[in-house]
């Protein structure tokens, strides 16, 4: 986990150079997107992997395809080339995330999963501190093609490392708790095609991005049903529900952490050391809050957990607002970042662990696999709508506006989730 997150974060601030550099600006978004689309499909191919052969073989997949991915990228001649090692890259880490969840769901009793989960989300707490800054100064000194290199140098000996210790004899399912099924290999792939193009889409309103977002909207509408628990839309009891609030509040998170910086960049003109500190502040807040539901709240039932949690998400999302309000300083849109991540902090873990307490052992797989899906999809999604919004209302040329009404209509979501936590009860917790 703290080699997918370096690496994720430390290529992030190389993407617009790079895209500029192979002449491919107008095609970024698509670029951009593919990792998030791309999670979707691996996170299919290692969910119904963990549940057939157990999580270890996936998990040794996606940290050598991570190296891979990197070469990929580092010797693009084309965006087209990039993309494609975005959307490897974003295989991989699907694969990685999925199998590790599983992992713990399959290894771990009851009582130490949520310390496990909280370690998992500790781990991002250097690579935030440390590669975004890193990667920055090799692209300004050097190249944007020496960050790829020397991540896929620092990384390679780790991984064959990781993969040398997972061919070790360990604990791993019985063939009772392992599954024949198979995943929606083809489904997958249609539901990640269509979210590459809503990523895309929404990065223009001509004709062609038009019939892009059609297309993408279509192909969610008919496949996305497949990859997740029957009954989710409707929030049925128990796992469906899990998925549905994770993909709801995902979707909440990544919207504030999307318009936020864009806030203080164009309208607020604040200097950029504001949001780096404030990504910063975000990944600390968010491992604080992870260790402290697994220690301090571990005897607090997880739905009013994922509650509160989405409580905290709405105030974020409201402090945000504040900030469009030009009489008031811009602090409160820098702290709603590190508030958002306090919320997600306690309301993941929360809804991973409710998830794994309502999959049978055969099952785990699955579930590790619907909860990525629905992360991605409630990304998409809820930024979609707010970025559709946000474009309708003028975009960055109208100001202040525009920004307002995407945040307002981000607690639409968060009373959702309050609302329907219950659904998501554990069998053992009390009425």
């Amino acid at each position: 986990m703290f080699l997918t997150g370096f690496a994720a974060l430390a290529v992030l601030p190389t993407l617009p150079l790079a895209a500029r550099e192979l002449h491919g600006l107008s095609l970024y978004p698509l670029a951009a997107g593919c990792f998030v689309a791309a999670g979707l499909l691996g996170g299919v191919i290692g969910g119904g992997w963990a549940d057939r052969r157990g999580a270890r073989r996936p998990l040794a997949a996606g940290v050598l395809l991570s190296v891979v991915t990197l070469l990929v990228s580092a010797t693009s001649t084309s965006i087209w080339q990039l993309a494609a090692g975005r959307f490897l890259d974003g295989i991989a880490a699907g694969l990685v995330a999925v199998s590790v969840n599983t992992a713990i769901g399959q290894s771990f009793p009851d009582r130490l999963r949520a310390r496990a989960l909280s370690l998992m989300s500790s781990a991002w707490i250097v690579p935030s501190l440390t590669g975004p800054p890193l990667a920055g100064l090799v692209a300004s000194w050097w190249s944007w093609r020496a960050v790829f290199f020397a991540l896929a140098a620092l990384t390679v000996l780790p991984s064959v490392a990781v993969v040398l210790m997972l061919r070790r004899r360990g604990p791993e399912p019985s063939p009772s708790q392992l599954s024949t099924a198979r995943p929606g290999l083809g489904a997958a792939a249609a539901v990640s095609v269509g979210a590459a193009l809503g990523q895309y889409a929404v990065a223009g309103s001509d004709l062609g991005h038009l019939l892009c977002g059609a297309a993408g909207v279509l192909l969610l509408v008919l496949f996305a049903s497949r990859l997740l628990p029957h009954g989710t839309w409707r929030a049925a009891r128990g796992l469906p529900a899990s998925v549905l609030l994770r993909g709801l509040s995902s979707g909440v998170y990544f919207t504030v952490e999307a318009f936020v910086p864009l806030l203080l960049d164009t309208v607020r003109r604040v200097p950029t050391a504001v949001p780096a500190l404030a990504f910063t502040g975000a990944a600390l807040a968010w491992a604080a809050a992870s260790w402290a539901q697994s220690h301090w709240l571990e005897r607090v039932p997880r739905h009013r957990l994922a509650a509160g949690g989405a409580v905290v998400l709405a105030g974020a999302a409201a402090l945000a607002g504040l900030a469009t309000v030009r009489a008031l300083p811009a602090a409160p849109a820098a702290a709603a970042l590190v508030l958002a991540a306090v919320g997600m902090g306690a309301l993941a873990p929360s809804l991973t662990l409710l998830s794994l307490s309502h999959a049978p052992a055969d099952r785990q797989g699955f579930a590790s696999s619907a909860m990525q899906t629905a992360q991605n999809l409630g990304q998409i999604v809820v930024l979609g709508a707010a970025s559709g919004l946000f474009n309708g209302l003028g975009g960055v040329a109208a100001g202040v506006g525009g920004f307002r009404w995407a945040f307002v209509v981000l607690l639409l979501p968060c009373a959702a989730v309050v609302l329907l936590a219950g659904r998501a009860r554990a069998a053992s917790a009390p009425a």
